[in-house]
């Protein structure tokens, strides 16, 4: 009896750091996982593999270990690794204009041919954001194939025994080959005995042409817990023995992903719907929506990691953009930015960062992601901060009105070679985005408090006994899986946090009241819809707000001053004590002069999820000026620290 060929494996993992963290999360992930993985894994058997080492991480790699990268350029030379592009910045490639994406994927081909001598086809999609058009991109960017996951056919209603294999698929004639990653794979390694593995190889009847993993490197000793579990309590050792033994029996043979589409050729056509991997599409939903899809699932049982469970999908990445408004602001900026740096010829220093800015992590959440982070978004702000100082350096103070952020009201926008400014008059004139063009700072950059999904079932969970009782190491739990401890549940806001938003408090109100959003206000501007008007004068800008009962005038200064005056009427239902505010919700100190005004402060805290379990971030400060309501006018000035 003809003895079958050996299953092909092929093995990819993405190695990232994302623009704007810290120094010292590059040099502890060098140390636990990038070399080791060099090193024990692709070193220790596990080659040839598919490696994907995102832009911001070879750029430190290149200032801080160049030695590092040099070492993995002979291994690429060997053929023990090939390497795979991406969007240089690792942006997620759907949002950004075609444009944008030939240059961030070029920017990357262009880094890999010169750093390490090779031509790259092959394409780490990241966060596995697909939408059908990619294909044409991709193709037009040379790129011939690329990773997605097998959710992305199954939820196309193809079935698990056909995604062992590539398939072919093209958008206007242009072809692009996809390489199903295998979801089981995902949660095998290296989260269970290597024995596992080798039962799922050779439960696979008849043998498949080809299995593939390809997933974050940082699971091998970067994700809580895998550090000790793969290299010393033996998860590696163990499971680079079943290699040898399933290649000693010709039952699996490693190959590179570009190995594997030369010789398993693909089927196709092969059309995918707009899809991320599963745990992403359910990140993105909505409380409500998330709340059912999580009811669906229960009662879905064990089948709903089968072809059944794949019927039941949550959203699509670009949902982040309408849960989170900050995330959509740093987004809509980052294409106006893009726009304007084509429309002036494309100086080197602006396209450069608003390329950095493009990087994923800073514009959703979920495990990962990195929205709840606040020094992940200053650096998405900072990067636009540079460009369009860039941009502007000899522009004399302006504005348009235009529904900038796509939400269906106007904004305004204010700009001069010193301050960019957007105001919302369909939120009672508040201001959205206050950027110090000097210092790279947008003040606004706080993080209104939300109600997330796992906020509801995490609430009062503590993590029970281990009730194996087994005294021998345990497997850390994927990420996905880990229980998250938390208290009561986590205060949230009425509003979106904005600066200068007006309402009136009965006397007896606290800022303790206030923070932990128990209080409730006699009157609120905050959501109330504005006309304007607007006059230049000599060196300023004055739009006039009238809301009902409230008239609001800015007056804009060249250096990013602003003055704000305030008159509003009494209503006769007020308490007689009863006090009048205007919030202002700052990432950092500003200069503020508010006559006569009392200050309430209070931390802006938020508590979300991670890969360590539950966070507690101070995201800001809010700090609420206070005039009693009787007064009937305010005035307050704001300007930048010098």
């Amino acid at each position: 009896m003809t003895r079958p060929p050996p299953v092909r494996f092929a093995f990819g993992l993405h190695l990232h750091q994302p623009v704007g963290n810290f120094d010292w999360v590059f040099e502890e992930h060098l140390a636990r996982v990038y070399r080791p993985l060099l090193h024990e894994i692709i070193g220790g058997g596990l080659a040839p593999a598919s490696l994907h080492v995102s832009g911001p991480l070879l750029d430190w790699l290149e200032r801080r270990h160049g030695g590092f990268l040099d070492e993995l350029g002979r291994w690429v030379g060997d053929g023990r690794v090939e390497l795979l592009l991406a969007g240089y910045d690792e942006p997620i490639l759907t949002a950004l204009s075609p444009e944008d994406r030939l240059e961030q994927i070029g920017r990357m081909r262009d880094a890999l041919r010169t750093r390490f001598g090779v031509e790259a086809r092959g394409l780490w999609l990241t966060e596995r954001v697909w939408e059908p058009h990619l294909a044409a991109d991709l193709h037009e960017a040379g790129v011939r194939y690329a990773l997605v996951d097998d959710w992305h056919f199954l939820v196309a209603g193809f079935e698990p025994a056909d995604l062992r294999r590539p398939w072919r698929t093209e958008e206007g004639g242009r072809v692009l080959d996809l390489f199903p990653i295998d979801e089981h794979l995902r949660y095998l390694i290296p989260f269970r005995p290597p024995a596992e593995f080798a039962a799922y190889v050779r439960g696979l009847r008849p043998l498949p042409p080809l299995l593939v993993l390809a997933d974050d490197g940082e699971k091998f000793g970067g994700w809580p817990g895998t550090f000790d579990w793969v290299y010393r309590d033996g998860w590696l050792r163990e499971f680079l023995g079943v290699l040898d033994e399933l290649r000693a029996g010709e039952e699996l043979r490693l190959v590179t992903l570009g190995t594997a589409r030369e010789e398993v050729p693909p089927r196709g056509p092969a059309y995918l719907p707009s899809a991320s991997y599963r745990e992403m599409e359910g990140w993105a939903l909505p409380l409500g929506p998330a709340r059912r899809l999580a009811a669906l699932q229960t009662e879905l049982g064990e089948r709903v990691r089968g072809p059944e469970g794949a019927l039941l999908r949550g959203t699509h990445w670009r949902s982040f953009l309408t849960r989170y408004t900050e995330a959509n602001r740093m987004h809509k900026k980052m294409l106006a930015l893009s726009r304007l740096c084509r429309e002036r010829g494309d100086p080197p220093r602006a396209r450069r960062a608003i390329g950095r800015a493009q990087c994923n992590d800073a514009y959703w959440h979920g495990v990962f992601g990195g929205l709840y982070l606040p020094h992940l978004r200053a650096a998405i702000w900072s990067e636009l901060a540079r460009a369009e100082a860039e941009l502007r350096r000899e522009d004399p103070a302006g504005w348009q009105e235009q529904d900038f952020d796509c939400d269906g009201s106007a904004e305004i926008l204010f700009h001069s070679s010193l301050a960019s400014i957007v105001v919302s008059p369909a939120r009672g004139a508040a201001i959205e985005e206050l950027t110090d063009l000097t210092r790279h700072v947008n003040y606004c950059d706080t993080l209104t408090r939300r109600r997330e999904p796992y906020h509801e079932s995490a609430a009062g969970l503590r993590p029970g006994p281990d009730p194996s009782g087994e005294s021998a190491p345990a497997a850390p739990d994927s990420i996905h899986n880990r229980p998250r401890e938390m208290g009561e549940l986590p205060p949230i806001d009425r509003e979106p946090r904005a600066v200068f938003q007006e309402r009136v408090w009965p006397a007896g109100i606290t800022p303790e009241a206030i923070s932990a959003g128990t209080a409730d206000p006699i009157r609120s501007w905050a959501a109330a819809p504005a006309a304007f008007s607007h006059r230049a004068e000599a060196e300023a800008h004055v739009f006039r707000f009238e809301l009902d009962g409230l008239v609001k005038t800015l007056r804009f200064l060249p250096d990013g001053r602003i003055e704000l005056t305030l008159a509003w009427d009494v209503d006769p239902a007020w308490p007689g004590d009863a006090w009048f505010t205007t919030e202002l919700s700052l990432a950092e100190p500003l200069v503020v002069d508010a006559p006569q005004a009392a200050e309430w402060r209070y931390p802006i805290e938020t508590l979300a999820r991670s890969e360590a379990g539950m966070d507690r971030t101070r995201q800001g400060e809010s700090l609420t000026l206070v005039w009693p309501a009787a007064a009937r006018a305010a005035r307050v000035t704001l300007a930048f620290p010098s």
